[in-house]
């Protein structure tokens, strides 16, 4: 589906929606400074709670998500939004694979909140956090945790014209290559998740020593228990290689698959 440009009588109306999240995503939007500014010029943002405007409910050309699905409260807003939005994308690991919390869709939750609250009764919360394509048709994903500014706003901008925002499909590893980085795997024998992930981060952790934490979510056509073994190899137990793939992105679907398959490893 693309935006129907045609019917802008005035200015397109967007919206960004916070559901389970830590708010990095949203962050993107305040950090672009007066670039974010400029585009205010060609747009409204009506529903912005972090930068101000507060207008849920009211209905709008674009929606960006951000967060993952965690309460029953979320289940039925998210219902809302969607049919209150022409173009809906979410934005960073939470709203698009889960994000961290998703760690509980593999744990007793009612555990859980009984070790942490006096009063868990008082706690509505489900037993998953889930990604926003489980619940509602989404229009564009934007990967990453958190993303950049430049991803938001390119999006927006295509968006505007039109068209589907481009999104690179590299993986890490070539963007090591083009700024000409040692690999860590090879140089350090840490278990770097680069060759799994795509780009989009500027591969911020291998350029300082430190592997990839598959922050960006999986690439196209990836061989995680290829890369899985490859892990293994350097030392690491099946458990703590599933780990890595069940992390920041785990509702992915292709690191699921990879770490549910080295899980079942272990129990061989």
């Amino acid at each position: 589906m693309l935006l129907d440009i045609k019917r802008f009588h005035s200015k397109p109306k967007i919206a960004v929606h916070k559901f389970s999240s830590c708010d990095g995503c949203q962050l993107a939007f305040l950090n672009a400074g007066q670039q974010l500014l400029a585009l205010s010029d060609m747009l409204d943002i009506v529903h912005f709670v972090e930068a101000g405007p507060i207008n849920p409910e009211q209905a709008v050309d674009i929606a960006f998500i951000e967060g993952s699905v965690s309460t029953p409260e979320e289940a039925e807003r998210i219902e809302m939004v969607r049919k209150n939005s022409q173009f809906l994308v979410t934005i960073g690991a939470c709203a698009t694979s889960g994000g961290i919390q998703a760690l509980r869709n593999v744990n007793d939750v009612s555990e859980w909140t009984k070790s942490v609250y006096a009063q868990p009764k008082f706690i509505e919360s489900l037993d998953t956090a889930t990604p926003i394509t489980k619940h509602v048709r989404v229009d564009l994903e934007i990967w990453g945790c958190p993303i950049n500014s430049h991803q938001i706003l390119s999006a927006i901008r295509a968006l505007l014209f039109g068209v589907i925002p481009y999104q690179e499909q590299d993986k890490v590893c070539l963007e090591c290559k083009r700024l000409h980085n040692t690999c860590v795997m090879v140089t350090k024998d840490v278990p770097c998740m680069g060759p799994v992930t795509q780009t989009g981060c500027g591969a911020i952790c291998p350029s300082i020593g430190r592997d990839c934490y598959a922050c960006y979510g999986p690439a196209e056509q990836i061989n995680g228990e290829a890369l899985g073994r490859r892990i293994q190899g350097l030392g690491y137990q099946p458990e703590q290689v599933a780990r890595k793939f069940l992390f920041i992105n785990n509702a992915a679907p292709s690191f699921a698959k990879a770490g549910e398959a080295i899980q079942q490893e272990t129990q061989s």
